[in-house]
């Protein structure tokens, strides 16, 4: 036992409130993707994610939000030399990789708790500017049979010229939220760094379903509030927040939404838009945020100068703050809360693991795990909403009412759910999801129920029983692996946990009969009750003809 596996237990809901659920990547995905021909990674491109608002989802560099992804918090960067800001994750989209699709960072998931009352992540940024053309060019001079091109590969990391820049959550309690950043220079000379830590709404109000517009206003520092810069945070349905930051050098404001004048030659619907922080560190151009402290999207601005082989960093904290009651001290504890929930993560580690491990294998299963409860993700789409458009926006090109996913209208997700990878599948996929809820099972087996619970549920599930398979084709066939991970599940969790819960096996066993005759009546054509074939999701090499 431990105090992790007690919380869990005892309230794991509320300290799940808050978690790892921001994307790697939303651009150039279905989700996002209004195009005629269903072409998703040239609708949106990387290029426009810095200036262009989202539909469904929001992406961020080692981000948080809340379950139902109303407010987002993530780190942006600035190594002074950069021609964008570092807000989100580059990679090549699959037609310029020469093996497909390829995030090109250097980023790890460090530690977590299954509730996330601890975690820690990694990313390395160069001091140079980064390669983004080069990435692109090369891989895309390059064949099949040849190697990818690699960050490491364009000497960007040489000389140990890098800023390991460690992004650590601890929460104090539910809705309470402790963030650390420290940048260390690696390198033999000293290295400037901006850090913007950035909180901003989701835009739900742009689409004419909802017009209330959530609500960002900036507090001076105030001996009342700990001297800190405060960041005051109003949603009508997720409350009031505050989100403390330490020794600011100042804060920015401006809205979340698109920039239509860069990407379309359109008149912009607000002055301040999504790419102000962009325009304001890297062109100098003061007016692109908002002269008055108030907006849906901030950014707290740390300019450093950090000494080779020393570190800066900055501390934040975003707390419930309801009525404005605000944290009088809200750094007075944050150091000696970290630290204990560090070392409450490393007792619930201890306990999980078997006798007789040395401490390369502990290390190695832990970081395992912790990359399977950091990619968890807000996954949000409509079918019958993505295909019929928004009452605010032009309808979308008729030929998609045959295309794409049509045929999914029952389909209307937006809970968290377990994905591949946060960058390159940013999306569940079914028969990946069915082998995730295994090793999920050893530190949260209530989570892995949970996932596949839904995958069965109406507004998941097809009314003709096929269980769907993932956003670029949920018609597509999958191996008949849910029955398999389903018991598989009940078995482990009965070994850990000391029960036998036959109430999960009951819910779940309802779908799986709706999904054997969906088998058995669509894809069994001799009445062997034999799988006859599918996408494997191992691309193009299953061992069956996928036709």
């Amino acid at each position: 036992m431990s105090t992790e596996r007690d919380r869990l237990r005892a309230d794991g809901a509320a300290w799940k409130r808050w978690g790892p659920y921001l994307s790697e990547r939303a651009w150039g995905t279905v989700r996002e993707d209004y195009s005629r021909w269903g072409e998703a990674w040239d609708y949106f491109p990387h290029d426009h994610a810095r200036s262009r608002v989202y539909r469904w989802n929001e992406d961020g560099l080692g981000g948080v939000c809340d379950d139902l992804q109303r407010l987002c918090f993530a780190v942006a960067l600035w190594n002074g030399r950069d021609p964008i800001l570092k807000e989100r994750l580059f990679g090549l989209t699959g037609n310029e990789g020469n093996h497909g699709e390829d995030v090109k960072e250097a980023y790890y998931y460090l530690d977590s708790t299954p509730t996330h009352s601890y975690m820690r992540m990694l990313y390395k940024y160069p001091h140079g500017e980064f390669p983004y053309r080069w990435l692109v060019e090369e891989n895309r001079r390059r064949g099949k049979s040849d190697p990818e091109f690699e960050l490491i590969d364009t000497g960007i990391f040489d000389g140990d010229r890098y800023c390991d820049v460690e992004i650590e959550y601890a929460q104090a309690g539910p809705d309470d939220l402790l963030v650390r950043v420290t940048a260390t220079n690696r390198g033999p000379e000293p290295a400037p760094l901006h850090i913007l830590p950035t909180l901003w709404f989701r835009n739900t109000w742009a689409w004419g379903y909802d017009a209330r517009r959530p609500a960002l206003n900036g507090l001076p520092p105030d001996a009342a509030r700990g001297g800190a810069h405060v960041v005051h945070a109003q949603h009508h349905a997720l409350g009031d927040y505050a989100l403390y930051c330490d020794a600011a050098d100042e804060l920015l404001f401006t809205e979340n939404e698109t920039n239509a004048a860069r990407l379309f030659g359109a008149a912009n619907a607000a002055p301040h838009v999504k790419d102000a922080f962009h325009d304001y560190c890297i062109h100098g151009a003061r007016d692109a945020v908002s002269p008055q402290p108030q907006g849906t999207k901030a950014a707290a601005h740390y300019t450093r100068l950090i000494p080779a082989g020393g570190s800066a960093v900055v501390r934040l904290r975003l707390s419930r703050a309801e009525r404005g009651r605000w944290q009088r001290a809200p750094f007075g504890d944050f150091d000696a809360l970290c630290a204990r929930r560090r070392q409450e993560a490393d007792e619930f580690y201890a306990a999980l693991q078997i006798p007789g491990m040395d401490e390369d294998q502990r290390r190695i299963q832990r970081q395992a795990l912790a990359g399977m409860l950091w990619t968890k993700q807000f996954f949000h789409y409509n079918v019958l909403e993505w295909l019929d458009g928004d009452p605010a926006l032009p309808p979308p090109p008729p030929e998609r009412k045959q295309g794409r996913n049509h045929q999914w209208t029952c389909l209307n997700n937006a809970e968290i759910l377990s994905v591949p990878d946060k960058w390159e599948y940013p999306w569940y996929a079914a028969w990946d999801l069915a082998f995730h809820c295994i090793p999920l099972a050893l530190v949260d087996a209530e989570f892995a129920k949970e996932q596949l619970i839904l995958l069965g549920r109406e507004w998941y599930q097809h009314p003709n029983g096929q269980i769907p398979a993932y956003e670029w084709a949920f018609g597509d066939v999958n191996p008949p692996v849910y029955a398999w991970a389903t018991y598989r599940l009940f078995q482990i969790d009965a070994k850990l946990n000391g029960r036998k819960d036959h109430d999960f096996l009951e819910r779940v066993f309802h779908k799986l009969l709706l999904n054997f005759t969906w088998w058995v009546n669509r894809k069994d054509a001799e009445g062997n009750n034999v799988f006859e074939g599918g996408f494997l999701g191992l691309d193009n090499i299953g061992v069956f003809d996928r036709s």
